[in-house]
């Protein structure tokens, strides 16, 4: 494979695109910084196919990204490849508002495989290509110029070896007749409403200090507040206020603005300056959270109760089972919510009643919360058992 120096001007990059739009997959990784920023800081592309790859150096003066982005997310004819991308798709959604389309995560397909839920990938490179990595350049300083080699060479590994993986996995999906499994995996992991943060949602994040709704209610208009701060000043969430302080503040809302100074958490300064006033304009126009906005307690989701938490908890331990059995992540059959709904009497829209979700963990899921199979223990092992209807 043809390894390029660093990119770091555009008509390369144009050039390199170019090529690359011809070939049936390519393989995408970045590395960026977001210890310091709301946003992430976009230091390094990594990007190739089964000739090719390179590093694109997207802090060079005067680079443009057009041919990339155009790459990435017009072009359909190309499957573009990722491990735990995430975090990248975020930075493409920043970009561009769009997803890379169409995408394949090896992460995920490695759930199909067997390999556990969310494998690393060195552990996926090791396990697949007896390649061990030089995990020294993990933890860089991406931001910082310039790069040297070792840098460069770690990140491009990111691809390279990924142009070596992606085609064994595939034909391995074929081959068990497990490829289609991961359609809707894939197609949700390209929806670009999953990466953009709605401030209004924010507080859904933050442990509850209260089930009142007008704590809740403050809380909801106190971590949208700081969302937009964060998002405004480009600085982690945190550094605006910490998730307890918030929670604090909403179930102790103070009266005045100089009341602030002694808010444990809060600088002394914001019970004078215009941040703090903003803080109380959220705790002003704070509305007790609406009936359908209520969190449920797990104990008192409709239909469940005791003897339905009983259930779920079965039907955890008959997925545990199936999964050993068939080699597939247990994430990847179903969530715990849809077990609990199972569970509450539900039979309409959950994914383990299709498809083959149905077949390899469902259609058991229903014999066993309609009465039609047992645990038992034979000679000191789980056993399964068919009753009679």
């Amino acid at each position: 494979m043809k390894i390029h120096p660093l990119i770091t001007d555009t008509d390369t990059l144009a050039a390199l695109c170019g090529r690359l739009a011809q070939s049936p997959f390519i393989t995408v990784d970045t590395e960026f910084m977001r210890e310091n920023t709301y946003w992430p800081d976009l230091c390094l592309i990594q990007i190739g196919d089964h000739q090719e790859a390179a590093a694109i150096d997207p802090k060079a003066q005067g680079l443009d990204l057009a041919p990339l982005l155009e790459l990435m997310v017009d072009n359909e004819d190309v499957l573009k490849v990722f491990h735990a991308g995430g975090q990248d798709l975020e930075i493409i959604v920043n970009l561009t508002g769009k997803t890379p389309y169409p995408l394949f995560d090896t992460q995920i397909a490695a759930m199909a495989l067997g390999m556990g839920d969310q494998i690393g990938y060195g552990n996926l490179v090791e396990s697949m290509l007896g390649i061990s990595l030089d995990k020294g350049a993990r933890f860089t300083d991406w931001a910082r110029r310039p790069l040297d080699a070792r840098q460069i060479d770690y990140a491009i590994g990111d691809v390279t070896h990924l142009a070596t993986l992606f085609p064994k996995m595939l034909e391995q999906l074929r081959k068990l007749g497990r490829g289609g499994w991961l359609d809707n995996e894939m197609e949700r992991l390209a929806d670009p409403a999953g990466y953009v943060t709605i401030p209004d949602q924010a507080w859904q994040r933050i442990k509850a200090p209260s089930r009142k709704a007008d704590v809740l209610g403050r809380l909801k208009s106190l971590a949208a507040w700081r969302e937009r701060e964060a998002m405004n000043k480009n600085l982690p969430r945190g550094r605006i206020v910490k998730d307890e302080t918030l929670a604090d503040i909403a179930g102790h809302p103070p009266r005045e603005q100089r009341d602030l100074a002694r808010v444990r958490g809060l600088s002394a300064t914001w019970a004078g300056n215009d941040i703090g006033g903003r803080l109380m304009d959220a705790i002003r126009n704070a509305a007790p959270l609406q009936a359908d906005e209520m969190p449920m307690r797990d104990d008192r989701k409709p239909g469940l109760g005791k003897d339905g938490a009983l259930i779920a908890d079965l039907l955890k331990l008959l997925l545990k089972i199936r999964a050993k059995e068939s080699g597939v992540a247990a994430r990847l059959i179903a969530r715990s919510d849809e077990l609990e709904l199972l569970a509450a009497g539900v039979r309409e829209g959950l994914a383990i009643l299709e498809d083959w979700r149905f077949e390899q963990f469902g259609n058991d899921a229903l014999d066993l919360v309609e009465g039609r199979l047992a645990f038992g223990v034979l000679n000191g092992r789980l056993k399964l058992t068919r009753t009679k209807d």
